[in-house]
């Protein structure tokens, strides 16, 4: 799920038309012949593998909206050189949470007061040899800004993982987890005649911090492209947003304008005394229907867990730490059997679409004079490219908000900046500006994140914010689907889904508690009358083929979820399929026995069967001195290289990132000290058994 595009200009000049290409399947090309690309890729960091959907996604083509509607788009885009000297640029984004879209689409705006017509393209919807297609050019170059996300530990993202693979095709490398330059598959200077730049969102919480960033900005001229600015890295574990700030300000649009745009030139912009301008113009209806049922090409590319997912039941829902722990950690299993075309392997991640409350729902619908009970549709308005439905259709405004408006969020300090173009009272917009003003990120770091100031509380604080739907519809951030590490094994429970759901909670300073959205909603849900609405996601948790081979696992607090699972099947493997399976040892953490022991009994009934060979707890809080798993790990050094080395044993980790550093620093001191490796070879050697499947990681920060 991915935040809507916004094309609302600065102040009160007319944005330019956000320009969304799509590549069809049965043309060769159909883009605008004046659109020209500046690249811009986007990178937030994930932990997906590339599967082999992404090579069959290279040979099919790429699916795209109707042909008309980018016909449509044409007509209404054609080049003003006095409101657009620089021509045209266009904005590529690898988008994993809808972070690098929304700042491709704040540059739009941006772009439109430097004198540049920016075109946002998703990299889902093209291929290499597109960057350089003669209908993106101005002049002889073909200009590109490239925004890259990192997904996890060093992988693209979902949208971006077919191209990036191209691109390795491309370069001559190797599809392992350690790359290797093939010069004799390498593709030459294709990309000749490229002027690019790349901005890398990630997390330095990750070992392989911006490796997407660093990626795109190294290969692209790998392949004869031409970096015109320094990459710019984001940190999402610091300031993400004042990275992006910075770069965008100091480096990309002073680079842009010296090249593109003759000194002196002064560029004209129209006037609008207006609200600003929105891509949606909504549609309403008398009645409800059912939703209509729409293609694959028909839908938003960020929006199709919506239209995927199903309602289901759920079956337990209880506690599993005990009433003396203030924290609530929560046992939920779904019923899974009716939910059609629903499958799933063992330890797999369930996404679960959150849902709004109605207390929080019908405060928003207060504060903007919303009728909670009027249907509606939404179409695009004009100058804009319809991308798709952003979800079902048609709708309540009550459902709208409730399944699929990211409400409770802070909202960043560029979309304070756009709110201000929403207040009346003159006192709330000047108190927006300021906190969305550089010299205000303190200030908004304490009143708006600290806080956990939402939108619906922003409302409240700045009442005289008045938006029409279809304007809040684009600015307002669609509800993210939250992943779950599946706890169950799908062959002891083929009909029901386990999760191990810690809450988020926070006190506010006003008082009130911060609930997180996702875990809240879990939380609060009744066994016997409440549904969620689920989908299932393939994750890099497979136990081995061979049986026999031992497995090691590593899963403190709610990390131990998928250990759950993998228990489950090994347990089954054994007892039903009559296999001979290897030693299974599992080390597990928590604060004290006493409070936080997850699935105690179950741990101690997989020893009893003898499933569980060896199970090592570590307690923090117990003793005076702090223990954590990795403490452990080394304790048992000897014994975990001779499961390792020896035996052939496959290593699963899950919990927090610092957690993982830890263990994997852990294990490549085993390395050395009981395999007699150096420090370089231990780290080949941990790499190897990444690439071969045997050393899995999911962390999260």
């Amino acid at each position: 799920s991915k935040r809507p595009p916004s094309t609302t200009p600065k102040d009160s000049r007319v944005s330019p038309p956000v320009v969304y290409s799509k590549k069809s399947m049965s043309e060769e090309e159909i883009m605008d012949s004046t659109t020209v690309p500046f690249l811009f890729v986007a990178a937030t960091g994930a932990t997906t593998v590339i599967l082999a959907s992404a090579l069959a996604y290279l040979v099919m083509g790429k699916q795209s909206k109707s042909q008309p509607i980018v016909e449509e788009a044409k007509e209404e885009t054609k080049l003003s050189r006095d409101e657009y000297p620089g021509g045209h640029v266009s904005l590529y984004f690898a988008s994993q949470t809808g972070t690098a879209e929304t700042y491709a689409n704040q540059l739009v705006r941006e772009g439109a007061d430097h004198g540049f017509l920016v075109h946002v393209i998703d990299l889902e919807d093209i291929d290499v040899d597109d960057l350089l297609s003669e209908e993106r050019r101005d002049d002889a170059k073909s200009k590109a800004i490239f925004l890259c996300s990192t997904y996890g530990e060093g992988e693209p993202t979902d949208n971006s993982a077919a191209f990036v693979m191209e691109l390795k095709m491309r370069t001559g490398l190797t599809m392992g987890n350690e790359e290797e330059k093939k010069e004799e598959h390498f593709a030459g200077p294709c990309l000749s005649g490229l002027d690019y730049c790349a901005f890398g969102l990630g997390n330095t919480q990750y070992e392989h911090y911006n490796a997407m960033g660093n990626f795109f900005d190294s290969t692209i001229e790998r392949l004869g492209g031409t970096r015109i600015a320094p990459i710019g890295l984001g940190d999402d574990d610091k300031d993400l947003e004042a990275d992006f700030e910075n770069w965008k300000d100091n480096v990309l649009w002073p680079t842009m304008k010296k090249l593109y745009i003759k000194a002196g030139t002064v560029v004209v912009h129209k006037e609008n005394s207006g609200l600003p301008d929105t891509q949606y113009q909504v549609e309403y209806v008398e009645t409800a229907s059912k939703p209509k049922t729409l293609s694959h090409d028909e839908i938003h590319n960020s929006s199709r867990n919506y239209f995927t997912s199903a309602d289901c039941p759920v079956s337990i829902n209880r506690e599993l730490r005990s009433p003396a722990d203030p924290g609530s950690t929560v046992h939920v299993e779904i019923d899974v059997s009716n939910a059609k075309g629903f499958s799933y392997f063992t330890a797999d991640n369930l996404g679960v679409l959150p849902v709004n409350s109605t207390e929080i729902v019908e405060s928003l619908a207060k504060s903007l004079s919303y009728d909670l009970d009027a249907v509606f549709k939404v179409t695009s308005s004009a100058n804009h490219e319809w991308h798709g439905a952003p979800f079902p259709m048609p709708i309540t405004i009550r459902e709208c908000l409730a399944r699929y408006c990211d409400i409770t969020s802070a909202p960043r300090r560029s979309e304070l900046k756009l709110l201000a173009a929403y207040a009346k009272d003159p006192t709330d917009k000047k108190a927006l500006l300021r906190l969305s003003s550089k010299e205000g990120k303190a200030e908004y770091r304490e009143k708006i994140m600290d806080a956990h100031v939402g939108l619906v509380d922003l409302l409240l604080l700045c009442p005289s914010i008045q938006a029409p739907l279809e304007h809040f519809l684009a600015f307002c951030p669609r509800l993210l689907p939250r992943y779950y590490t599946i706890s169950s094994s799908s062959s002891v429970h083929p009909k029901s889904v386990h999760l191990t759901v810690s809450l988020t909670e926070t006190q506010k300073k006003d008082g009130s508690v911060y609930k997180g959205i996702c875990s809240g909603h879990l939380a609060g849900v009744v066994a016997g009358k409440s549904t969620v609405r689920v989908f299932n996601r393939e994750s890099t948790f497979r136990l081995p083929k061979d049986t026999t081979k031992p497995v090691i696992m590593i899963g403190p607090g709610t990390g131990v979820a998928p250990m759950r699972a993998l228990l489950q099947e090994r347990a089954y493997e054994r007892d039903v399929l009559k296999k001979t399976i290897g030693t299974n040892v599992l080390y597990f953490g928590c604060k004290k026995a006493s409070l936080d022991y997850l699935y105690e009994e179950e741990m101690q009934k997989f020893q009893s069967d003898g499933v569980l060979n060896t199970l090592h707890v570590a307690f923090s809080r117990e003793k005076a001195e702090k223990v954590y798993v990795q403490h452990l790990l080394a304790k048992n050094a000897e014994e975990t290289w001779e499961l390792v080395n020896g035996e052939g044993a496959y290593i699963f980790v899950c919990g927090g990132v610092k957690m993982g550093q830890d263990v994997s620093e852990t294990l490549r001191s085993i390395c050395v000290s009981q395999g007699k490796l150096s420090t370089d070879a231990a780290k080949k050697y941990m790499e190897k058994l990444a690439s071969e499947g045997r050393f899995v990681q999911e962390l999260w920060a």
